[in-house]
């Protein structure tokens, strides 16, 4: 029998290879998106468009799902971000204000949901097209066309929707927590429910922590926290007040390991990866058995917080910092 010849390694830098096209087809055809008569809550976005001095320009299912939505064009004072969103990056506006000045074109439809209340002055709500929206009221547009989904819930599962720019963790953790806060006034729900939306549960304590520390250092402790935070099963109103300690504890062992980074400086240790020299060195889960049982939030952080004591600054040399190698502090 010949031997298996191993594996050839990866050439570095090359791309992974795409996942081929599935080989039976899902959704509608191209006729088929419009040839059934749309359901009553359709029927009710287009009367309140109208109302609205809007004008619907088209009705039809979306070709993957099946769902129906409506092409329309909005009044843009009547349409703004949903309020838990990330900010916006300056960047990239100014270069959708400078592209559809220039070209004269907008092409791009914004995604809408109906406001949940009307409390406030914006009717619609856009969980993908901030910065098109922007770019479009900086340039003085009167209208905005947009693809309007009847489903309220449409506009909570903005992480998965939200295609326009990549978000960085500290602008994730932010729409999460902001996101959070929002549906826990809603009802008794736990994280569980919104699972989907949140994506992970470290994405909760990260957000109250870059809320309450801005330039906080998230990409440090993100390796850790992923794997020992968890959805937590009381409702959110209750269940916020648990985060805001985790958040707390994060931030006291984050105050600790940035005096320790301070003294590898003064010891004359320069790189961009101290920080994260220092949570790896810490970190309990790094060199923990494959069959160990796994650790809770509360006990991972107390063994860190242990070691964080225990650890000398004057120990280290450079040539430790260069072995761990790891990614560079991200402070954003």
């Amino acid at each position: 029998m010949s031997e298996k010849r191993p594996k050839a390694p990866r050439a570095a830098g090359l791309m992974r290879r795409r996942r081929q096209p599935v080989l039976v087809s899902a959704g509608l055809t191209a006729t088929e998106l419009q040839a059934a008569a749309p359901p009553n809550d359709i029927a009710e976005v287009h009367r309140a468009i109208e109302g609205d001095s809007g004008k619907v320009l088209a009705i039809y299912r979306e070709p993957y799902g099946g769902r129906w939505v409506a092409l329309a064009a909005l009044p843009i004072a009547l349409v703004e971000p949903t309020p838990f969103q990330r900010n916006l990056s300056d960047t990239h506006v100014r270069k959708l204000e400078l592209v559809i000045g220039k070209i004269g074109r907008f092409l791009d439809p914004i995604i809408v949901v109906r406001a949940p209340t009307s409390e406030q002055t914006a009717k619609y709500w856009t969980p993908n097209g901030n910065h098109r929206l922007s770019a479009m009221k900086t340039l003085g547009a009167k209208s905005i066309v947009a693809i309007v989904v009847p489903e309220t819930a449409a506009a909570y599962q903005i992480l998965a929707m939200n295609t326009e720019k990549a978000h960085n963790l500290r602008e994730k953790s932010l729409e999460v927590i902001r996101m959070y806060k929002e549906l826990a006034r809603l009802d008794d729900a736990t994280e569980e429910t919104y699972a989907l939306e949140f994506e992970e549960p470290a994405f909760i304590t990260l957000g109250l922590c870059y809320e309450d520390r801005p330039r906080f250092s998230g990409g440090a402790y993100h390796p850790v926290l992923r794997r020992v935070d968890e959805f937590l099963k009381k409702p959110m109103r209750a269940a916020i007040e648990l985060r805001r300690e985790r958040a707390k504890i994060l931030l006291e062992l984050d105050d600790r390991i940035v005096k320790l980074v301070e003294a590898l400086k003064a010891k004359g240790l320069t790189s961009p990866y101290l920080k994260n020299f220092v949570v790896a060195r810490v970190n309990p889960i790094r060199f923990r058995p494959k069959d160990a049982a796994p650790l809770s939030f509360d006990d991972a952080f107390d063994r860190m917080a242990t070691s964080t004591a225990k650890f000398n600054p004057e120990k280290i040399k450079m040539e430790d910092v260069a072995r761990s190698g790891g990614a560079v502090d991200e402070t954003e």
